[in-house]
């Protein structure tokens, strides 16, 4: 690190004057998504549903699924709603789940099991250290009763990107099953079925494909699809009934947020332009790396080394200095055309800075930039974080 900035083209800014969101998702978008969703769709007529499979199969695509052993299954609702929907549809109520925890989302998880009344023990690593091969080996040898494990892709809580080749290698080395919870990772990070082994996956449409918040989807293992029917809790977050349903009819079963699906046609489509997985992940890596660099020059420090870094969210430790409130802070860059993210530790204050979403280098370099004034305005003249902050970064790094 630093990536050379000028290896982007300058994308548009916002057309609508609006601020970058700075975050995991929701995202800035690109006007030509937005621009899609001027255009009413019927949901049962045939134009959409030419729409819906379209997505369908380029979803499969992004996964490398060239065998067919694999569908996709779009879920109304926040990502949220298509994370549960494949706890409730996958896993069998007599069966028994580890949950790997670093953070707000692996929590969630476990939360969502409770609701559901599945069996469910935990590896809570805290606020940021991630979960390891070894650990989860270790876990499955002492409880043969664990017949899934779950985990999250890139937990944002932190920004960490969790190891998942060496977790998924510990699951089936061990003749268990892997659910992933992708929601910020899918498109941008390897994620497909020949990167690391799973039986299921979600994300969101408005995640590193930069479409816009009201779909989930859920590529799982055609097996384990057919294997989940009448097992969920829930009619509408029946992800078999989903799956067959579409199969048949080629429609949602419920109404579907048209607008949004539309968008995330065109979403896709430049994603395809992009380059793909690797293309987006470039730009995106790119970002964080300029973003990273100038936020260090001006003092502030991350939380995670540069090993552990995601291309996707970068939490920085807030300044020591007395006169820094993040509240003013925020306040200070979103008057420069940026929202941030308030942090999630426990431990120490924090703020994140998402790097997703239609920016690039250029952009970030303006982020910093903004840092600089706001902290000028707010009289602050060191970024270094309290003593406390790097001990907790040493505990990573040891």
């Amino acid at each position: 690190m630093p990536a050379d900035a000028k290896t982007n083209d300058v994308l548009e800014a916002p057309r609508l004057g609006e601020p970058y969101l700075l975050t995991p998702g929701p995202l800035t978008t690109a006007f030509s998504v937005k621009e899609a969703m001027l255009r009413d769709w019927g949901s049962w007529d045939g134009d959409f549903r030419g729409i819906t499979a379209g997505l369908r199969r380029e979803l499969l695509a992004i996964a490398g699924d060239e065998s067919g052993q694999y569908d996709c299954v779009p879920m109304q609702g926040s990502g949220s709603f298509s994370v549960e929907a494949m706890l409730g549809s996958f896993i069998p109520r007599d069966g028994k789940v580890l949950v790997l925890m670093n953070g707000a989302y692996g929590q969630r998880i476990a939360q969502t099991l409770k609701y559901l009344g599945r069996a469910h023990v935990s590896i809570d690593k805290g606020d940021y250290m991630p979960p390891r091969g070894s650990e989860v080996a270790a876990a499955l040898d002492a409880d043969p009763a664990i017949t899934h494990v779950v985990v999250v892709h890139c937990e944002t809580s932190s920004g960490i990107l969790n190891p998942l080749k060496e977790i998924s290698e510990a699951v089936y080395s061990r003749g268990r099953k892997l659910l992933v919870d992708s929601m910020s990772a899918f498109g941008a990070v390897p994620a497909g079925v020949g990167d690391f082994r799973y039986e299921a996956i979600v994300s969101s449409a408005n995640k590193c494909i930069e479409g816009v918040p009201g779909f989930g989807f859920v590529i799982a293992r055609k097996s384990e699809l057919e294997a989940a029917k009448d097992r969920s809790h829930s009619l509408s977050l029946d992800v078999h009934a989903q799956w067959a349903y579409m199969n048949k009819t080629g429609q949602w079963r419920f109404t579907p947020p048209t607008h949004v699906v539309a968008a995330f046609l065109e979403a896709l489509r430049l994603h395809r332009k992009e380059g793909g997985v690797a293309g987006r992940g470039a730009r995106y890596a790119n970002n964080r790396d300029v973003m990273v660099a100038g936020m260090r020059q001006l003092g502030f420090e991350t939380l995670l080394g540069d090993e552990w870094l995601s291309p996707i969210i970068v939490t920085f430790f807030s300044p020591a200095h007395p006169n820094f409130k993040f509240e003013r802070f925020y306040e200070l860059m979103k008057a420069r055309g940026f929202i941030i993210y308030p942090g999630k530790l426990t431990v120490v204050d924090s703020f994140r800075i998402g790097c997703i979403g239609q920016m690039d280098s250029h952009v970030m370099q303006k982020v910093v930039a903004a840092a600089a004034e706001s902290l000028a305005k707010m009289r602050v003249d060191t970024a270094t974080p309290p003593a406390l902050a790097l001990a907790e970064r040493a505990r990573l790094a040891a």
